[in-house]
């Protein structure tokens, strides 16, 4: 389902807040009430958003992501600027992971105009992307895919990565916390992206400012194991005292 930019902005405030009563969410927004109610109404018929009297909140916010396809419309323009400014540093001819996301699918439409990778990957959309270039060579992981997003995740995936050793990690995540940890909702996810950042000499970790302080069940890693940190805005504190503590390189990818 599409959702016109004031949506956007009102899942925005809910996950960035938790819980929302209907009428911030109309003085936030510069709207009536009734247009809010009719919002949330679609939001929550979708399955983006809960309902309780009076007001909002994000479903099962810890331990269950929202569907691909409303991911791929949440913070597009930010995903942009980020995939293109990690596209500028990826050089040619080098090796790449790239994991399952709708941030790193961004990336893979940007590196269509390199020349000669050499990418692996257990994200079905990302190779698709990428078999539009015939100077690539893409590989995918096997393992169990998962219909809602065409990833592939399980331990025949993690064998599968283990065998390659690339130039250069480039991840998504579905949450930074104040702790410092990367966050994930699948456990077996998890566990082939923590692969991807054994098997990389490099970890590239690309993450619109939405995943600060976004809560997730599993943990994949810590800043500790990211070298280059990509978003689309200043991260808020605690983050750049986090950064600099685990020597991470921040890229913040304005227009």
């Amino acid at each position: 389902m599409d959702f016109n930019p004031r949506q956007l902005k009102l899942i925005d405030v809910v996950r960035s807040q938790g819980s929302v009563t209907v009428e911030h969410l109309a003085e936030e927004l510069s709207v009536t009430l009734q247009t809010v109610r009719r919002d949330v109404q679609r939001l929550s018929e979708a399955g983006t958003l809960t309902r309780f009297h009076g007001g909002v909140r994000m479903p099962s916010s810890t331990t269950e992501n929202i569907a691909h396809t409303q991911r791929q419309g949440l913070h597009a323009e930010g995903k942009a600027r980020i995939a293109r400014a990690v596209a500028q540093q990826v050089p040619n001819h080098c090796s790449l992971f790239l994991n399952i996301g709708t941030t790193t699918e961004a990336i893979a439409e940007s590196l269509l105009h390199h020349q000669g990778l050499r990418v692996i990957t257990n994200n079905l959309n990302v190779a698709t992307i990428l078999c539009r270039n015939p100077e690539f060579e893409v590989i995918v992981a096997g393992g169990v895919v998962r219909a809602r997003d065409r990833g592939i995740v399980g331990e025949a995936a993690v064998d599968f990565i283990r065998q390659f050793k690339v130039d250069i990690g480039i991840i998504g995540i579905s949450g930074i916390e104040s702790d410092g940890s990367l966050r994930d909702y699948d456990f077996r996810e998890v566990k082939v992206t923590q692969t991807i950042i054994a098997q990389a000499r490099e970890v590239w970790l690309a993450a619109d400012a939405s995943k600060f302080n976004r809560p997730a069940m599993v943990e994949a890693a810590t800043l500790r194991q990211i070298d280059r940190l990509f978003t689309d805005a200043t991260p808020p504190e605690p983050f750049a005292a986090l950064l600099a503590e685990a020597d991470v390189r921040l890229d913040v990818c304005q227009a």
